[in-house]
């Protein structure tokens, strides 16, 4: 697309986030295509590169929270992934950032139907790897999945920058 408003426009109308979600909670790109481009003739070829060239958006990671990453692997502190992501783009994106393999373990939405804020996913990190609510930290950038974590017991962190996480990390003698 020539400008980035038009970008902006396209992902906020088109292939927005509720079309995301979608796909993160498992529904098949191949399908979720075909629905979006009968609906929007003109955009077909956009919409199929969304998912054809998905890998271009994303971008680098954030070295100052890998940082972060790296200190609490190195206090052997567990380290678990619990993530709306889809499971046709999430092995591409364990592919390219070495660190995502440094977590213990990890609930993909895509891979188990289920998207946060659902209480369900939480109790499915906790099930899965034994984990107990007042003993699981939570780290998120959106409000809405911290305060769900918090109401299962969970102890939540508002991700909004490295500093701040590590700070928070800090109060709970985890750093």
């Amino acid at each position: 697309m020539p400008t980035e408003t038009e970008v902006e426009w396209f992902l906020g109308n088109i292939c927005d986030d509720e079309w995301n979600a979608k796909h993160d909670a498992g529904y098949p790109f191949s399908e979720g295509i075909v629905e979006l481009s009968e609906k929007y003739p003109q955009y077909s070829e956009l919409i199929r590169d969304w998912f054809e060239r998905w890998e271009e958006m994303l971008g680098g990671p954030i070295e100052e929270t890998v940082e972060v990453l790296n200190d609490l692997k190195t206090k052997e502190i567990s380290l678990y992934i619990l993530s709306n992501w889809s499971a046709e783009t999430y092995p591409i994106a364990e592919a390219r950032y070495d660190f995502l393999s440094w977590f213990d373990g990890k609930i993909i939405s895509g891979e188990s139907g289920i998207i946060k804020p659902d209480p369900d996913i939480y109790q499915l990190l906790l099930n899965t790897y034994d984990l107990t609510p007042h003993h699981t930290v939570f780290i998120d950038d959106k409000s809405a999945n911290v305060d769900a974590a918090r109401a299962l017991g969970i102890h939540g962190i508002h991700f909004q920058n490295p500093a701040k996480l590590r700070i928070d990390l800090e109060k709970l003698k985890l750093l």
